[in-house]
């Protein structure tokens, strides 16, 4: 399949070291997305877009979040930008949520641990919402690898 990411690749400079929870999420993250997903880019202005598989840069410049797409060969396919603000809210709710989660598996009973995590897959949900709008005319991803880009974009945000 052609519409898919074959490599992800987070630029981490100037990033606060994360947590052993945040590296975990990531490389469980940058795992699931590489077993699978779903990312084409529409065809813009009449031009031809360039078959994928695509690789994909993740970086946090200037304050806005940057898409760096090649493609397998890392030629050239483009770049854009998108700004922060909309993401700032849910990856706060995310984060503190993520934080309860993790002492209450260290010290809850079970019933207790599914609620918060209920409430975790939410806010997973609504951050993915979000970046499949933010994404609108500029790449197309489903459900899935929305999520997990959700989960990459809150290890950009840590720190």
């Amino acid at each position: 399949m052609t519409n898919r990411i074959c490599h992800i690749e987070i630029d981490e400079k100037g990033l606060a070291r994360p947590t052993p929870e945040i590296e975990q999420e990531r490389k469980v993250a940058i795992f699931d997305l590489l077993e699978e997903n779903s990312f084409g880019l529409p065809a813009r202005e009449g031009r031809a877009v360039p078959a994928g598989p695509y690789r994909l840069g993740l970086a946090i410049r200037e304050g806005r979040l940057v898409f760096a797409i090649t493609r397998e060969d890392e030629s050239p396919v483009g770049e854009f930008h998108l700004s922060l603000g909309p993401f700032r809210q849910v990856v706060k709710d995310y984060f503190q949520i993520c934080e309860s989660y993790f002492e209450a598996v260290k010290r809850l009973p079970p019933s207790q641990i599914e609620a918060i995590d209920m409430a975790r897959r939410g806010i997973h949900n609504e951050g993915a919402r979000v970046l499949q709008e933010r994404l609108e005319g500029k790449a197309e991803v489903d459900k899935d690898t929305a999520r997990r880009l959700f989960t990459l974009i809150c290890v950009l945000h840590w720190g």
